[in-house]
């Protein structure tokens, strides 16, 4: 006996096809506006950036006088030269003990320590920004800083201090791409008489590559983003909004801390002509800069990830 099946019978319960089509509307609609906020965040930053620029000397935007917003003073070479002096020296402390940590995450704990030993690491993740900085100050500054610098507020302080608070990303990310590399591979090598050390260096990191290459593009934005450590370190709200030297051993500024101080009526005033521009407009141009530099950040870290891919 034969059973005969109609294109109704074929389409499920109509109770049930509503309910997914509801649940593939409501997600859809949460993906959807996740972007619509971002282009409307960009909009906004570019329309308040496009009026505060058309009514500023574009020269001053690369003086050596410095950020003193309040006094029509908008140096950004100073802020993002902060920035990059930040991120640099966050990576040159977050890079070999972040991938020094998941090395030996990955390849050569027992299962037992790394039960206690990854959630160890992540706390560092969880530290409130502020707790770092008054460690920076009150702590490493004394111990290991103190003489080596002229004062506790610098930018070589800030950057030891967001590459603490980086150290759990980088380590994450690249644990996980090391996890990821086939044990086939491992196999392979010690068959040829490679050892763990050998093994480790010439063959799991090579493999992994594009991994660690994200996990330092995600320290980078972490580093690029942090806000109210380098606010209080870094030496930007102490006075020492300025153009800066040749080197990090001395206070400065970044486009995070700048954006924080002008916002909070915080920053340096600088002894200046009458201001004539609103300075908290020039909050849009930095907000910009910084979105820019992330995004090419990201660019740049999804290409070098493309073209370093393994597949296995």
């Amino acid at each position: 006996m034969s059973v005969q099946f109609s294109l109704d019978d074929l389409a499920g319960s109509r109770r049930r096809n509503r309910v997914e089509a509801a649940v593939k509307a409501v997600v859809g609609s949460a993906a959807s506006l996740s972007i619509v906020i971002s282009l409307a965040i960009l909009a906004v930053l570019v329309v308040r950036s496009v009026g505060f620029l058309a009514h500023v000397n574009w020269s001053s935007l690369a003086s050596s006088l410095g950020w003193f917003p309040r006094s029509n003073r908008f140096d950004l070479v100073t802020l993002l030269l902060g920035s990059l002096w930040v991120t640099g020296i966050a990576l040159m402390v977050a890079t070999p003990i972040g991938v020094g940590a998941a090395v030996y995450l990955a390849e050569y704990c027992s299962a037992r320590v790394r039960r206690w030993l990854k959630p160890s690491v992540e706390i560092l993740a969880g530290l409130p920004s502020v707790v770092v900085a008054y460690f920076i100050l009150q702590v490493i500054y004394p111990t290991a800083l103190e003489g080596v610098l002229d004062s506790k507020y610098t930018l070589f302080a800030a950057g030891v201090g967001v590459g603490i608070l980086t150290i759990p990303i980088i380590a994450s990310v690249t644990e996980d791409a090391l996890s990821a590399v086939p044990n086939s591979l491992r196999e392979a090598s010690v068959g040829l008489g490679a050892r763990k050390a050998g093994t480790t260096v010439r063959v799991v990191l090579p493999a992994a590559v594009s991994g660690v290459t994200a996990a330092l593009i995600v320290g980078a934005s972490r580093a690029l983003g942090e806000t109210m450590l380098v606010t209080l370190v870094a030496g930007g709200a102490n006075g020492s909004a300025r153009a800066l030297g040749p080197a990090s051993a001395s206070g400065g500024i970044t486009m995070t801390s700048a954006m924080a101080n002008l916002a909070a009526g915080s920053d340096s005033v600088a002894v200046g002509t009458g201001v004539t521009l609103n300075p908290v407009n020039s909050l849009y141009v930095v907000g910009l800069v910084l979105f820019l530099v992330t995004l090419g950040l990201n660019f740049v870290g999804d290409r070098l990830v493309r073209r370093f891919r393994q597949s296995y």
